[in-house]
């Protein structure tokens, strides 16, 4: 009965010790997730066919360097990207300022690199009126109530967030009752409102008239800037909750070596005018931050 007795006693130990190597519950130690596969969204800045064809290289020099599959999904609305990247689906997200705070704020996401432009991390927005309109500045779009606004939409961030945070900080009250706004879906068809006198006044990012300039040779003179708001940071990548930093750092380190591959780098320049890639962090949109609360219950948020 003894022996029966020690026998028993060892082998439960045996047992226990077997468990506690075999998974990682007994230390209290989550278990990595293991990836297969990354996917990337896009948000549409040209026709979605387009730009999925326009990335293939980026996917494939993306394969190579990480060592697993990555694919492009070109996303419908920005709504639906942050969705995917909230539930798993996109690892990888193209976001703007704005959609990277809120991107943050309903799924978590944490940023990797950033856009470089002309040789800066930051731009403008830009406010344009025809030259021939009388208006010179901002203070003259103030002073004159009942001018017809023309922008992209009221999620854009150049295009109309941090143009409405600096009409409110010159003096109108109500932005909405100020102005007769009209949202025309893009930076390029807000130019070409004011081109065409549809409208008295827009905000885009800086230079959108550049856009039109094929078609329309005389826009930089028939259009013309009359001020900028304060810098802005540039779009970026980002990617979701619950990659391991292990991962988070391969992606990082394969986006900022597309510097040193011109083929690639120019696929980033076609898809979003990107001329080089830094590192970025969470702290710098902070101004965005800011401006995002200040419209946060008018944009329904």
């Amino acid at each position: 009965m003894k022996k029966f007795l020690t026998l028993l006693t060892a082998l439960t130990m045996v047992l226990a010790l077997a468990a506690c190597g075999s998974n990682n519950e007994g230390t209290g130690e989550k278990k990595e997730e293991e990836i297969k596969e990354l996917t990337m969204g896009f948000i549409p800045s040209q026709e979605a066919d387009q730009i999925a064809d326009n990335v293939k290289p980026l996917e494939e020099y993306l394969t190579e360097k990480l060592g697993v599959p990555v694919k492009a999904e070109v996303m419908i609305d920005f709504v639906g990207l942050v969705e995917g990247m909230r539930t798993g689906q996109i690892d990888i997200g193209f976001t703007n300022p704005f959609g990277y705070v809120q991107a943050v704020e309903r799924a978590e996401v944490q940023p990797v690199v950033k856009a470089i432009r002309r040789g800066s991390d930051t731009y403008k927005a830009q406010f344009i009126a025809r030259a021939d309109s009388g208006l010179k500045s901002i203070d003259d779009l103030v002073a004159k109530e009942g001018l017809t606004w023309a922008f992209g939409d009221t999620l854009s961030t150049s295009g109309y967030l941090f143009p409405a945070s600096l009409l409110t900080q010159k003096g109108v009250a109500d932005i909405n009752t100020f102005f007769k706004q009209t949202a025309v879906g893009g930076h390029d068809n807000a130019v070409l409102a004011v081109l065409e006198g549809q409208a008295d006044f827009a905000t885009t990012f800086d230079d959108a008239r550049t856009v039109l300039e094929k078609d329309h040779p005389n826009v930089m003179e028939e259009v013309v800037v009359i001020g900028h708001t304060e810098d802005i940071p540039n779009d970026g990548v980002s990617v979701r909750k619950g990659l391991s930093e292990e991962w988070v750092n391969k992606i990082k380190e394969a986006f900022l070596a597309i510097n040193d591959n011109p083929e690639v780098l120019a696929v980033m320049n076609e898809v979003y005018t990107w001329d080089g890639i830094a590192e970025s962090t969470d702290e710098e949109y902070d101004v965005v931050r800011a401006v995002y609360e200040q419209f946060k219950e008018q944009l329904g948020q």
